[in-house]
Order: C-alpha cells, then sequence, then structure tokens
C-alpha cells in the first residue's frame, strides 16, 4: 500500500517553506502576546479524571483512509457537545488537503469551550510551532516517525519556552526510545499504522510496559467502545483520544458520557 504518510509530508515541507517565507515578513511575536492564556493540556492529563479515566475528543471531518466523515461538522456545536459530555480536552485537526480541518475550526472551537485545546497537524518546522502558539492552541502533536529524535528534542525545547505543551506520537518501540532520548513526557500511543492506516488496540497493551515511570500514556485511534477503554485501562491507560466514532456518532455527548461509565 502507498505510504500515506509520505505523501503528507511532502505537502507540509512546501507548506512550511511558504509558511517560512510569510513568517519573514510578519512575525508570530506580536500574536502569541496578544492570544489568551494557555490552558493546561498536560495538567489535565497527568493524573485520572472524575471517572477515572481522560478523553481528548477530536474534531475531524476526514481522513485518507477514511475518506470525508462529516462534511458538514460545525465545529462550535461539536466541541460543546464534547464539554457536555465530560471530554477532558479537544484536539483540533488542521491540515486541509487531507483531513478538511482549518485554523479556523481551531479557532472557533477553542472560543467555545473552557478546555484545553491540541492542534493536531503533521508538523516538522519549528516555524509551525510559533504558527500554533499563536492561532491559540494549548498544545500541539508531535509525531515520532517524522522527525529524527535531535529535531523532535528541539522542538519540544521551543515548545517549553513558548509554554506550550506537546503530546509526542509513536508507533513502534523504536519510536519510543527516540521520544524517550529528546524528552517526551506526554507519550501517544497511535494504534493507527500511518504507513497503512490500519488500526489495532493491541499496539497500545503492547507497548506500555516500555514507557519510563515518569511518562503518561495517550491511547490513539481506533477506540470505539466502553470495551476498548476497559482493556486498555486495564493495560495501565487512563488517557484516551477518539475521533472517528465521537464524529459518527449522532448524539456525540450521550456516546461520550457512555464512554466514561
Amino acid at each position: 500500500m502507498e505510504d500515506i504518510l509520505s505523501r503528507i509530508v511532502d505537502v507540509k515541507k512546501k507548506e512550511v517553506e511558504c509558511l517560512k517565507a510569510d513568517a519573514g515578513k510578519n512575525s508570530f511575536d506580536e500574536s502569541i502576546k496578544q492570544r489568551d492564556a494557555y490552558r493546561g493540556f498536560f495538567k489535565k492529563l497527568s493524573v485520572p479524571g472524575p471517572s477515572g479515566i481522560n478523553i481528548i475528543s477530536e474534531i475531524k471531518r476526514a481522513s485518507p483512509s477514511k475518506g470525508l466523515i462529516d462534511g458538514n461538522l460545525d465545529p462550535v456545536l461539536q466541541a460543546s457537545q464534547y464539554e457536555t459530555g465530560g471530554a477532558a480536552a479537544l484536539s483540533v485537526l488542521t491540515d486541509i488537503q487531507f483531513f478538511k480541518g482549518s485554523f479556523d475550526d481551531l479557532r472557533k472551537a477553542r472560543k467555545s469551550v473552557s478546555l484545553p485545546v491540541l492542534r493536531k497537524d503533521f508538523i516538522i518546522s519549528a516555524s509551525q510551532v510559533y504558527e500554533s502558539a499563536a492561532l491559540g492552541a494549548d498544545a500541539v502533536l508531535l509525531i515520532a516517525r517524522i522527525l529524527s529524535k535531535e529535531k523532535l528534542k528541539s522542538l519540544l525545547g521551543l515548545c517549553n519556552e513558548l509554554g506550550i505543551d506537546a503530546l509526542v506520537e509513536v508507533h513502534s518501540t523504536e519510536e519510543l526510545e527516540n521520544a524517550t532520548w529528546a524528552g517526551a513526557v506526554l507519550v501517544g500511543i497511535n494504534n493507527r499504522n500511518l504507513r497503512t492506516f490500519k488500526t489495532s488496540i493491541e499496539t497500545a497493551i503492547r507497548m506500555v510496559p516500555y514507557l519510563e515511570k515518569n511518562q503518561i500514556a495517550v491511547a490513539e485511534s481506533g477506540i470505539k467502545s466502553r470495551d476498548d477503554i476497559l482493556r486498555l485501562k486495564d493495560a495501565g491507560i487512563f488517557n484516551f483520544l477518539i475521533g472517528e466514532s465521537l464524529v459518527r456518532s449522532e448524539n456525540p455527548s450521550d456516546f461520550l458520557a457512555s464512554l466514561m461509565k
């Protein structure tokens, strides 16, 4: 199967070139100074919530593997339903070409709730981290597979300087070793193989024992039911990032609440 991730990264490289050219004329400094106060993404996920778990609820219009999920998604309504249902945080896709997301989705979603918001995109450059802070994101996703361990460490350092949190995503023990070397504390274990986009929650269950004592796990992708959550919780995970099943549900608030009972 064609490596979807490679195609996405190629597009991101072009986007970053344009971003760097624009950032040379228009610094993000002023926007970062004027943004709302940061909301603690890591702090919210560092301990289990009232139900014993935390769910990061995702605003996701489409994906390369599933195509269009909800082309009419209203980020304000979706975010509000997530907050009502008990979400600990939001994740908002901002990639345009492959996930039909936008900066506007992130801005509107964050403005409508009090939850911390993760910018979910394919970040390969410091300029994108500055851009994320200026957009109002409280955290960014850093994908170990598309970054050298040196680059990952550099971007984590920049996040610390800006006061923005980072969720470092891994899919293999090798990627986890690189993330640990780089200083990652909040580690997302992606159950989706980013080469094929196939999912299996066994990935997170298998990898949890390899985390360091100071690292906190987030299970990502392929989580569709309370049974999935209980299996992952038994493995020692209390944070879950859930997107497609929530977006497809008739009542996201009720479905989210049912996952936490």
